[in-house]
């Protein structure tokens, strides 16, 4: 006999489990969803069959927060980076909800728009002893019921390898980064009620090879080398288990957003790239296969991966729980390389199948069977950007339109991370 349904159950509720089976979502998934989406079924509100959400410029479908969530306290850890900076501009629009926002980071953030009047930037460096770092927060009076962290160092790749193929130092240092800021609320007693911790796409294994898609948060870890993704994690979970903290992991793709200096920033290079070959009257050429061409990635709007933060940090049925951020629309190079030729009126090429690609072999099947990654390319950005032309064509554009940033400063920092977008072979899909 089946068993009687809970008090309160309604036949909505049975029919948003069914559509979410028929999506082939997992048992724990359908749990989360039920309960943000119907809290009496978790017992944390008063039973509501509806949902609020509003509408933000291009960002539909928001959640919206009960009134009486107001005077929070939040910290954002890494405030200058294009996540931490989206993260401020997301929490300085209800200055109501968010009373005091401390933004931690060596420099203050260069948007100065991300700089609310409910904001303060405290000079921190993560990579100071715990000790050090409490005394900034305890000389200021720090305290918070919310912390988002996004610090993030990137150690120099060995030499002639991967972005990120010195994988024990990014273990060694963005572990270090993390549990120097923990160990100072300690000693600070800072206690807060919900850490945001940001990691990524790299928590599934892509960067070492195809894997199974689309990615599910309940995916194993992939051990084949050390990520410092599960060493922060490992770190966050031990101190909320010792300090009755709730966490949440959020897992956005490639970032995409407007700020000052941000090496993870997709679209900047890509910009740069159009906007110099605008210059010297000559196309965009895609650097990769056909393969790489035809990809299916997911990309994750930094501001869009803020809200999302908010919504996990204040849902009470979100707590312990990790999160993919995806902008959850189908993108290939393919339709978008047309697009920003047009917008810089400049044409286009697309792989030349006879052209003689350079090609990479990745060491590992990160999904355990299958064969190892290959990647085609006929040149690469961080070539591309190291041409006389084309930094005597950036000077000239500098003059032209007043710019005073160059990204030609730091190469390797700034654009290899985008040509890995480009150039690699396999899809990228958060369910």
């Amino acid at each position: 006999m089946p068993s009687p349904a809970p008090t309160g159950w309604t036949p909505q509720m049975d029919s948003f489990i069914k559509a979410l089976h028929k999506a082939g979502e997992d048992p724990e998934s359908i749990r989360i969803l039920l309960e943000a989406e119907h809290p009496a079924v978790g017992g944390k509100m008063a039973p509501s069959t509806t949902q609020v959400v509003q509408s933000k410029g291009i960002y539909h479908g928001l959640p919206t927060f009960p009134s009486d969530l107001k005077n929070l306290r939040a910290i954002v850890a890494g405030a200058n980076g294009i996540s931490g900076q989206h993260m401020l501009r997301a929490l300085s629009e209800d200055p109501d909800r968010w009373g005091q926002i401390y933004a931690l980071s060596r420099r203050p953030p260069l948007d100065k728009e991300a700089l609310g009047q409910n904001i303060k930037h405290l000079a921190v460096d993560f990579l100071s002893s715990p000790e050090a770092i409490a005394k900034i927060l305890r000389e200021e009076n720090v305290q918070a019921d919310y912390v988002f962290f996004f610090s993030y160092i990137q150690p120099p790749p060995k030499p002639g390898q991967s972005l990120w193929s010195n994988a024990e130092e990014m273990c060694e240092v963005n572990g270090r980064l993390l549990q120097n800021c923990l160990s100072a609320f300690k000693i600070a007693s800072i206690h807060p009620q919900r850490i945001v911790l940001q990691t990524g796409l790299k928590n599934y294994g892509g960067h070492l090879g195809p894997i199974s898609t689309p990615h599910i948060e309940s995916d194993p870890r992939v051990t084949i080398e050390p990520n410092f993704y599960y060493t922060q994690e490992d770190i966050l979970f031990e101190y909320c288990k010792q300090n009755s903290t709730q966490w949440n992991v959020i897992r956005p793709s490639f970032i995409l957003g407007a700020v000052k200096d941000a090496a993870m920033n997709m679209v900047y290079p890509l910009s740069v790239y159009a906007a110099v070959q605008a210059h010297l009257k000559q196309p965009l050429i895609f650097p990769g296969d056909y393969p790489a061409w035809d990809k299916e990635q997911i990309q994750s709007t930094a501001m869009l991966n803020s809200y999302m933060s908010q919504w996990a940090a204040l849902t009470p049925a979100a707590g312990n729980h990790a999160f993919n951020a995806g902008d959850d629309c189908p993108f290939t190079w393919c339709r978008f390389w047309p697009v920003l030729a047009s917008w810089y009126g400049v044409s286009w090429l697309p792989p030349d199948p006879n052209a003689d690609y350079k090609v990479m072999e990745l060491p590992h099947t990160p999904r355990g069977y299958g064969p190892k990654g290959k990647i085609h390319y006929t040149y690469t950005f961080v070539e591309w950007a190291h041409r006389p032309e084309v930094q005597k064509a950036w000077e000239e554009l500098s003059k032209q339109f007043g710019l005073t940033q160059s990204p030609f400063d730091d190469i390797e920092r700034l654009f290899t991370f985008t040509e890995l977008a480009l150039i690699v072979s396999w899809p990228w899909q958060y369910r």
